[in-house]
């Protein structure tokens, strides 16, 4: 987590702060493989080389952003957690609790979809 140390002390917020943290942390632990990273001012994670999932803040939410592909696959169960969505990523308010199990499921499913690809992102 020492990558994103920079990037969340400048939260000012600090129940925001913590929110970024205690995700951020989640994946790391749920998901030791992946390699996180800090590009285009974005906290993301990789795996051999390729994109899985981005995890920003806004003022209002924190934006999740698994590509295009994965967002169209989980429409359904984004919408069914209450979660606003854009083509590329979905919002979680600040008030909102974050749905664990369909990140997990989300980030599952980039690892397995894009097992084999070389390229950072989708084409």
């Amino acid at each position: 987590m020492e990558i994103f140390s920079q990037y969340l002390a400048g939260i000012d917020n600090p129940d925001h702060r913590h929110r970024m943290e205690e995700v951020l942390e989640w994946v790391s632990q749920k998901f030791p493989t992946l390699e996180p990273q800090f590009k285009w001012n974005t906290p993301m994670y990789t795996d051999h080389g390729t994109f899985i999932i981005g995890i920003s803040m806004a003022k209002q939410h924190m934006s999740i952003a698994p590509e295009e592909i994965t967002m169209v696959r989980f429409a359904e169960s984004i919408k069914e957690s209450g979660y606003s969505s854009t083509k590329g990523l979905f919002r979680i308010r600040w008030k909102d609790e974050v749905d664990y199990e369909l990140l997990e499921n989300i980030i599952a499913f980039n690892i397995k979809d894009k097992a084999e690809y070389t390229k950072f992102w989708r084409e």
